[in-house]
Protein backbone atom coordinates (compact mmCIF):
# COMPACT_ATOMS: atom_id res chain seq x y z
CA UNK A 1 0.00 0.00 0.00
CA UNK A 2 1.31 3.67 -0.80
CA UNK A 3 1.94 5.66 2.24
CA UNK A 4 0.22 8.58 0.31
CA UNK A 5 -3.30 7.90 0.41
CA UNK A 6 -3.29 5.06 3.16
CA UNK A 7 -6.31 6.26 5.01
CA UNK A 8 -8.31 6.53 1.74
CA UNK A 9 -7.85 3.15 1.11
CA UNK A 10 -8.19 1.46 5.03
CA UNK A 11 -11.10 3.62 5.00
CA UNK A 12 -12.86 2.24 1.56
CA UNK A 13 -11.45 -1.76 2.26
CA UNK A 14 -12.89 -1.76 5.76
CA UNK A 15 -15.90 -0.17 5.43
CA UNK A 16 -18.05 -3.07 5.57
CA UNK A 17 -17.64 -3.53 9.08
CA UNK A 18 -19.00 0.15 9.12
CA UNK A 19 -22.08 -1.16 7.23
CA UNK A 20 -22.53 -3.73 9.44
CA UNK A 21 -23.29 -1.12 12.75
CA UNK A 22 -25.48 1.19 9.96
CA UNK A 23 -27.76 -2.19 9.57
CA UNK A 24 -27.90 -2.29 13.36
CA UNK A 25 -28.51 1.61 14.01
CA UNK A 26 -31.09 1.29 11.82
CA UNK A 27 -32.91 -1.60 13.05
CA UNK A 28 -32.68 -0.74 16.57
CA UNK A 29 -34.48 2.77 15.77
CA UNK A 30 -37.00 1.43 13.62
CA UNK A 31 -40.00 2.18 15.96
CA UNK A 32 -38.74 5.59 16.52
CA UNK A 33 -38.34 6.01 12.75
CA UNK A 34 -41.98 4.79 12.44
CA UNK A 35 -43.21 7.53 15.23
CA UNK A 36 -41.59 10.06 13.46
CA UNK A 37 -43.01 9.45 10.50
CA UNK A 38 -46.61 9.57 12.26
CA UNK A 39 -45.68 13.19 12.94
CA UNK A 40 -45.34 14.16 9.30
CA UNK A 41 -49.05 12.90 9.17
CA UNK A 42 -48.21 10.84 5.96
CA UNK A 43 -46.68 13.57 3.81
CA UNK A 44 -43.34 13.78 2.22
CA UNK A 45 -39.69 13.10 2.80
CA UNK A 46 -37.09 16.12 1.62
CA UNK A 47 -33.47 14.77 1.80
CA UNK A 48 -30.58 17.90 1.90
CA UNK A 49 -27.11 17.71 1.67
CA UNK A 50 -23.92 19.18 0.76
CA UNK A 51 -21.54 17.81 -2.20
CA UNK A 52 -21.54 13.78 -1.84
CA UNK A 53 -24.68 14.49 0.39
CA UNK A 54 -26.32 16.12 -1.75
CA UNK A 55 -25.78 13.23 -4.43
CA UNK A 56 -26.67 10.39 -1.55
CA UNK A 57 -29.93 12.48 -1.54
CA UNK A 58 -30.55 12.54 -4.90
CA UNK A 59 -29.89 8.63 -4.80
CA UNK A 60 -32.16 8.27 -1.46
CA UNK A 61 -34.84 10.04 -2.99
CA UNK A 62 -35.35 8.57 -6.08
CA UNK A 63 -35.31 5.41 -4.05
CA UNK A 64 -37.90 6.68 -1.52
CA UNK A 65 -39.88 7.73 -5.11
CA UNK A 66 -39.62 4.00 -5.81
CA UNK A 67 -40.76 2.51 -3.01
CA UNK A 68 -43.98 4.76 -3.08
CA UNK A 69 -43.40 7.74 -1.20
CA UNK A 70 -43.56 10.97 -2.00
CA UNK A 71 -40.42 12.50 -1.31
CA UNK A 72 -37.83 14.82 -3.14
CA UNK A 73 -34.02 15.92 -2.40
CA UNK A 74 -32.35 19.45 -2.83
CA UNK A 75 -29.02 20.79 -1.92
CA UNK A 76 -28.93 22.57 1.55
CA UNK A 77 -28.02 25.74 0.76
CA UNK A 78 -31.47 25.72 -1.67
CA UNK A 79 -33.94 25.11 1.53
CA UNK A 80 -31.80 27.40 3.70
CA UNK A 81 -31.54 30.40 0.83
CA UNK A 82 -35.19 29.40 -1.03
CA UNK A 83 -37.68 27.86 1.25
CA UNK A 84 -40.42 28.18 -0.99
CA UNK A 85 -38.89 25.82 -3.03
CA UNK A 86 -39.58 23.01 -0.96
CA UNK A 87 -43.05 23.73 -1.04
CA UNK A 88 -45.61 22.43 1.94
CA UNK A 89 -42.94 22.02 4.80
CA UNK A 90 -45.17 21.19 7.35
CA UNK A 91 -46.12 17.97 6.58
CA UNK A 92 -42.35 17.30 5.74
CA UNK A 93 -39.87 14.75 7.39
CA UNK A 94 -36.74 16.59 6.55
CA UNK A 95 -33.61 14.28 6.54
CA UNK A 96 -30.65 16.42 7.18
CA UNK A 97 -27.33 14.15 5.93
CA UNK A 98 -24.48 15.27 6.51
CA UNK A 99 -20.81 13.08 7.90
CA UNK A 100 -19.69 15.54 10.36
CA UNK A 101 -23.28 16.96 11.99
CA UNK A 102 -21.61 20.53 11.66
CA UNK A 103 -21.40 21.43 7.95
CA UNK A 104 -22.69 25.58 8.07
CA UNK A 105 -25.24 24.94 5.00
CA UNK A 106 -27.38 21.86 6.56
CA UNK A 107 -27.03 23.80 9.55
CA UNK A 108 -28.78 26.80 8.10
CA UNK A 109 -31.28 24.47 6.05
CA UNK A 110 -32.69 22.90 9.46
CA UNK A 111 -32.86 26.34 11.05
CA UNK A 112 -34.95 27.77 8.19
CA UNK A 113 -37.02 24.30 8.01
CA UNK A 114 -37.85 25.16 11.63
CA UNK A 115 -38.66 28.67 11.29
CA UNK A 116 -41.24 28.06 8.29
CA UNK A 117 -42.75 25.95 10.53
CA UNK A 118 -41.64 22.34 9.10
CA UNK A 119 -42.36 19.51 10.56
CA UNK A 120 -40.13 17.02 11.84
CA UNK A 121 -36.47 16.45 12.07
CA UNK A 122 -34.00 13.74 11.32
CA UNK A 123 -30.82 13.59 10.43
CA UNK A 124 -28.28 10.85 9.37
CA UNK A 125 -24.46 11.24 9.93
CA UNK A 126 -21.46 9.85 11.91
CA UNK A 127 -20.81 11.68 14.86
CA UNK A 128 -23.76 11.09 18.02
CA UNK A 129 -22.24 14.43 19.43
CA UNK A 130 -22.37 16.93 16.75
CA UNK A 131 -24.90 20.03 16.29
CA UNK A 132 -27.07 18.25 13.74
CA UNK A 133 -27.59 15.69 16.00
CA UNK A 134 -28.13 17.17 19.20
CA UNK A 135 -30.93 19.72 17.10
CA UNK A 136 -33.02 16.98 15.35
CA UNK A 137 -36.06 15.28 16.47
CA UNK A 138 -34.17 11.84 15.80
CA UNK A 139 -30.33 11.28 14.91
CA UNK A 140 -29.04 8.08 13.32
CA UNK A 141 -25.24 8.14 13.33
CA UNK A 142 -22.68 5.75 12.13
CA UNK A 143 -19.91 6.32 14.68
CA UNK A 144 -17.31 3.50 12.65
CA UNK A 145 -18.16 5.82 9.49
CA UNK A 146 -15.84 8.57 10.87
CA UNK A 147 -12.90 9.21 8.38
CA UNK A 148 -9.58 10.54 8.77
CA UNK A 149 -9.55 11.45 4.62
CA UNK A 150 -11.35 14.27 3.64
CA UNK A 151 -13.09 12.43 0.59
CA UNK A 152 -16.50 10.56 1.63
CA UNK A 153 -16.72 6.81 0.90
CA UNK A 154 -17.17 4.73 4.04
CA UNK A 155 -19.10 7.56 5.60
CA UNK A 156 -21.00 7.81 2.45
CA UNK A 157 -21.88 3.76 1.76
CA UNK A 158 -22.83 3.81 5.52
CA UNK A 159 -25.32 6.62 5.69
CA UNK A 160 -27.00 5.69 2.06
CA UNK A 161 -27.64 2.40 3.56
CA UNK A 162 -29.37 4.27 6.50
CA UNK A 163 -31.26 5.84 4.04
CA UNK A 164 -32.44 2.42 2.92
CA UNK A 165 -33.38 1.15 6.08
CA UNK A 166 -35.10 4.32 6.39
CA UNK A 167 -37.47 3.81 2.95
CA UNK A 168 -37.61 0.15 4.16
CA UNK A 169 -38.71 0.51 7.50
CA UNK A 170 -41.27 3.00 6.41
CA UNK A 171 -43.09 1.08 3.47
CA UNK A 172 -42.68 -2.82 4.65
CA UNK A 173 -42.47 -2.07 8.33
CA UNK A 174 -39.46 -2.74 10.66
CA UNK A 175 -38.77 -6.11 9.56
CA UNK A 176 -37.76 -5.26 6.11
CA UNK A 177 -34.47 -3.79 7.34
CA UNK A 178 -33.20 -7.64 8.25
CA UNK A 179 -32.82 -7.96 4.75
CA UNK A 180 -30.10 -5.63 4.52
CA UNK A 181 -28.09 -7.68 7.12
CA UNK A 182 -26.19 -9.85 3.99
CA UNK A 183 -24.57 -6.11 2.82
CA UNK A 184 -21.27 -6.26 4.52
CA UNK A 185 -20.39 -9.63 3.57
CA UNK A 186 -21.13 -9.02 -0.13
CA UNK A 187 -19.29 -5.36 0.31
CA UNK A 188 -16.34 -7.84 0.90
CA UNK A 189 -16.24 -9.98 -1.40
CA UNK A 190 -16.55 -7.56 -4.25
CA UNK A 191 -13.85 -5.60 -3.04
CA UNK A 192 -11.59 -8.66 -2.86
CA UNK A 193 -13.12 -10.13 -6.35
CA UNK A 194 -12.64 -6.64 -8.10
CA UNK A 195 -9.39 -5.10 -6.32
CA UNK A 196 -7.14 -5.62 -9.17
CA UNK A 197 -9.66 -4.44 -11.71
CA UNK A 198 -9.77 -1.49 -9.73
CA UNK A 199 -6.00 -1.12 -9.57
CA UNK A 200 -5.63 -1.74 -13.31
CA UNK A 201 -8.47 1.02 -14.75
CA UNK A 202 -7.30 3.12 -12.09
CA UNK A 203 -3.89 2.89 -13.20
CA UNK A 204 -4.12 2.84 -16.89
CA UNK A 205 -2.10 5.35 -18.50
CA UNK A 206 -3.79 5.68 -21.81
CA UNK A 207 -7.27 6.66 -19.96
CA UNK A 208 -8.06 10.27 -19.20
CA UNK A 209 -11.95 10.77 -19.25
CA UNK A 210 -14.23 9.40 -17.28
CA UNK A 211 -18.00 9.41 -17.92
CA UNK A 212 -20.54 7.28 -14.96
CA UNK A 213 -23.72 6.75 -15.83
CA UNK A 214 -27.08 5.80 -14.04
CA UNK A 215 -30.78 5.61 -14.04
CA UNK A 216 -33.23 6.34 -10.85
CA UNK A 217 -31.52 5.88 -7.84
CA UNK A 218 -28.05 5.32 -9.85
CA UNK A 219 -27.79 8.53 -10.77
CA UNK A 220 -26.50 9.57 -7.82
CA UNK A 221 -24.92 7.06 -7.09
CA UNK A 222 -23.27 7.77 -10.51
CA UNK A 223 -22.88 11.68 -9.40
CA UNK A 224 -21.42 10.10 -6.38
CA UNK A 225 -18.79 8.45 -8.19
CA UNK A 226 -18.06 10.59 -10.66
CA UNK A 227 -17.02 13.11 -7.69
CA UNK A 228 -14.90 10.79 -6.05
CA UNK A 229 -12.89 10.17 -9.66
CA UNK A 230 -12.75 14.38 -9.40
CA UNK A 231 -11.90 15.17 -5.45
CA UNK A 232 -9.16 12.18 -5.31
CA UNK A 233 -7.89 12.12 -9.27
CA UNK A 234 -8.18 15.66 -10.53
CA UNK A 235 -9.42 13.75 -13.51
CA UNK A 236 -11.86 14.71 -16.07
CA UNK A 237 -15.03 13.33 -15.34
CA UNK A 238 -18.28 13.54 -16.00
CA UNK A 239 -22.22 12.09 -14.86
CA UNK A 240 -25.40 11.37 -16.79
CA UNK A 241 -28.25 9.55 -17.23
CA UNK A 242 -27.45 6.75 -19.08
CA UNK A 243 -29.80 7.42 -22.26
CA UNK A 244 -29.20 11.31 -21.99
CA UNK A 245 -25.74 10.68 -22.69
CA UNK A 246 -26.73 10.59 -26.36
CA UNK A 247 -27.74 13.66 -26.75
CA UNK A 248 -24.53 15.54 -26.61
CA UNK A 249 -22.14 14.76 -24.31
CA UNK A 250 -21.00 11.55 -26.56
CA UNK A 251 -19.33 14.52 -28.49
CA UNK A 252 -15.88 14.50 -26.29
CA UNK A 253 -15.84 10.37 -26.01
CA UNK A 254 -12.59 9.25 -27.12
CA UNK A 255 -10.11 6.26 -27.24
CA UNK A 256 -8.73 7.63 -23.76
CA UNK A 257 -12.50 7.68 -22.32
CA UNK A 258 -13.36 5.14 -20.03
CA UNK A 259 -17.57 4.95 -19.64
CA UNK A 260 -19.01 3.40 -16.78
CA UNK A 261 -22.62 2.27 -16.77
CA UNK A 262 -24.19 1.48 -13.36
CA UNK A 263 -26.61 -1.11 -15.10
CA UNK A 264 -30.38 -2.06 -13.86
CA UNK A 265 -32.39 -5.25 -14.30
CA UNK A 266 -35.41 -4.10 -16.09
CA UNK A 267 -33.81 -1.40 -18.43
CA UNK A 268 -31.11 -3.38 -18.96
CA UNK A 269 -30.53 -3.78 -22.72
CA UNK A 270 -31.13 -0.09 -23.32
CA UNK A 271 -28.27 0.76 -20.93
CA UNK A 272 -25.81 -1.75 -22.23
CA UNK A 273 -27.26 -0.31 -25.99
CA UNK A 274 -25.32 2.97 -24.95
CA UNK A 275 -21.82 1.43 -23.69
CA UNK A 276 -21.95 -0.53 -26.63
CA UNK A 277 -22.59 2.70 -28.88
CA UNK A 278 -19.85 4.69 -26.90
CA UNK A 279 -17.59 1.47 -27.17
CA UNK A 280 -18.37 2.15 -31.38
CA UNK A 281 -16.52 5.76 -30.83
CA UNK A 282 -13.93 3.91 -29.44
CA UNK A 283 -14.20 4.61 -25.70
CA UNK A 284 -13.56 1.36 -22.93
CA UNK A 285 -16.68 0.16 -21.49
CA UNK A 286 -17.14 -0.83 -17.60
CA UNK A 287 -20.36 -2.72 -16.93
CA UNK A 288 -21.46 -2.59 -12.96
CA UNK A 289 -24.76 -4.93 -12.87
CA UNK A 290 -26.06 -7.61 -11.22
CA UNK A 291 -25.16 -10.37 -13.29
CA UNK A 292 -24.52 -11.23 -17.16
CA UNK A 293 -22.02 -11.83 -18.90
CA UNK A 294 -20.00 -9.59 -20.96
CA UNK A 295 -21.60 -10.22 -24.32
CA UNK A 296 -24.84 -9.29 -22.86
CA UNK A 297 -23.60 -5.61 -21.22
CA UNK A 298 -22.99 -4.49 -24.45
CA UNK A 299 -20.19 -6.11 -25.46
CA UNK A 300 -18.48 -4.54 -22.01
CA UNK A 301 -14.59 -4.18 -21.92
CA UNK A 302 -14.86 -5.38 -18.09
CA UNK A 303 -17.82 -6.07 -15.94
CA UNK A 304 -17.98 -5.86 -11.78
CA UNK A 305 -21.17 -8.53 -11.52
CA UNK A 306 -22.65 -7.44 -8.35
CA UNK A 307 -23.71 -11.06 -7.04
CA UNK A 308 -25.94 -10.17 -4.40
CA UNK A 309 -29.34 -12.00 -4.74
CA UNK A 310 -30.74 -8.64 -3.26
CA UNK A 311 -33.46 -6.51 -4.55
CA UNK A 312 -32.94 -3.72 -7.04
CA UNK A 313 -32.87 -1.22 -3.76
CA UNK A 314 -31.37 -2.96 -1.34
CA UNK A 315 -28.01 -3.68 -3.51
CA UNK A 316 -27.73 0.05 -4.71
CA UNK A 317 -25.08 0.68 -2.26
CA UNK A 318 -22.84 -2.57 -3.76
CA UNK A 319 -22.34 -0.22 -7.00
CA UNK A 320 -20.13 2.17 -5.04
CA UNK A 321 -16.79 0.37 -3.44
CA UNK A 322 -15.11 -0.82 -6.54
CA UNK A 323 -15.70 2.66 -8.05
CA UNK A 324 -14.16 4.28 -5.11
CA UNK A 325 -11.43 2.08 -5.44
CA UNK A 326 -10.60 2.91 -9.06
CA UNK A 327 -10.49 6.75 -8.14
CA UNK A 328 -7.97 5.86 -5.15
CA UNK A 329 -5.71 4.29 -7.56
CA UNK A 330 -6.22 6.83 -10.13
CA UNK A 331 -5.40 9.30 -7.32
CA UNK A 332 -1.80 7.53 -6.87
CA UNK A 333 -1.32 7.04 -10.48
CA UNK A 334 -1.78 11.21 -11.34
CA UNK A 335 0.28 11.82 -8.28
CA UNK A 336 -2.20 13.07 -5.81
CA UNK A 337 -2.53 12.19 -2.00
CA UNK A 338 -5.99 10.89 -1.76
CA UNK A 339 -6.32 11.79 1.95
CA UNK A 340 -6.04 15.55 1.03
CA UNK A 341 -7.57 16.40 -2.21
CA UNK A 342 -6.37 20.11 -3.44
CA UNK A 343 -8.30 23.21 -1.73
CA UNK A 344 -10.50 20.59 -0.21
CA UNK A 345 -11.47 20.29 3.79
CA UNK A 346 -13.42 17.68 5.30
CA UNK A 347 -16.23 20.52 6.68
CA UNK A 348 -16.96 23.57 5.38
CA UNK A 349 -17.99 25.94 7.60
CA UNK A 350 -18.94 29.20 7.01
CA UNK A 351 -18.49 32.63 9.18
CA UNK A 352 -21.74 34.75 9.66
CA UNK A 353 -23.08 36.57 6.83
CA UNK A 354 -21.05 33.56 4.04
Amino acid sequence: MNPRGENTYREIVDQPEAWSEAVEVARSQAESLRDLWQRAEGGSLLFIGCGSTYYLSRAAAAMAREAGLRTDAMPASELWLFPRLAGDLASTLLVAVSRSGETSETVHAVQTFRQAGGGAVLHIGCYPESLLARSSDLALTVPKGQEVSVAQTRSFASMFILCRALVAGLVDGPGAIAQLAPLPDLGRRLLERYAGLAESLGTHSSLQRFFFLGSGPRYGLACEAMLKMKEMSLSYSEAYHPLEFRHGPKSVVNDESLVIGLLTDEARAQEAAVLSDMKALGARTLAVAEGGALEVLGGADYAVDLGSGLSMADRLVLYLPVLQLMAYYRALANGQDPDRPRNLTAVVTLPEGR
